[in-house]
């Protein structure tokens, strides 16, 4: 691991080392000077929409109750590890080499043995992973990668899965809602407070529909 980590609380009962958010920004500028290609870590920070897809689980575990979950584009993973004692077992995916290093350092110290952390991008995503419930949080951020998302999450709605998709409001971000609109089933709006401001994460719950099914 390159960064410095902290163990960090999320609620009473899981704590979850994490990058030392004072750390993130010199680790990675002392990274970029030996290597200039060096990707930013958006993967090492705690984004709103994970605490509000975290948030939404809580209040709906039924979604995930006995489930086999698969979370893609992890990060730290907070909503899988908040919701590790309901599911009945877990896959979180990352691409970032770093982030899967870290997600394994959190699933031993947790002692979580129903997750399991896997390497796989959204663009080249294994086919051997299927799972009852799909999470994505803040995911829907890059233009250029809309149309491996929006694949991937269609063939896994096509497959039966429930997806969940937490989604902070941006310009951007519309579109990429509206074209999976025939198969929204249920919608929120969570506000997160987020370095002392307000965020508004829209939360999406998808299906396949009855007039899918029958084609």
């Amino acid at each position: 691991m390159q960064y410095p980590l902290i163990l960090n609380s999320f609620s009473a009962d899981l704590k979850l080392y994490i990058p030392d958010p004072i750390f993130i920004k010199p680790t990675y500028e002392g990274l970029r000077l030996n290597n200039p290609a060096t990707l930013f870590p958006f993967w090492a920070k705690v984004w709103p929409s994970a605490i509000a897809l975290s948030t939404f689980l809580q209040q709906n575990i039924g979604l995930v109750n006995n489930k086999s979950v698969l979370e893609i584009g992890a990060g730290i993973g907070l909503p899988s590890f908040l919701i590790a004692k309901h599911a009945a077992h877990l896959t979180i995916t990352d691409y970032a080499e770093d982030a899967i290093e870290l997600l394994q350092k959190n699933i031993a110290h947790t002692r979580f043995n129903s997750i399991k952390a896997i390497f796989a991008d959204w663009n080249l995503f294994p086919s051997s992973i299927v799972a009852d419930v799909v999470l994505l949080s803040d995911t829907n951020y890059a233009p250029s990668e809309f149309e491996s998302l929006l694949k991937l999450i269609q063939d896994f709605i096509h497959k039966g899965a429930t997806i969940i998709i937490a989604s902070p409001e941006r310009i951007t971000a519309s579109p990429f809602i509206e074209q999976l609109k025939m198969t929204i089933t249920q919608q929120d709006i969570i506000e997160i407070i987020y370095n002392d401001e307000k965020a508004f994460i829209g939360l999406f719950v998808l299906k396949q529909n009855r007039k899918q099914e029958s084609h």
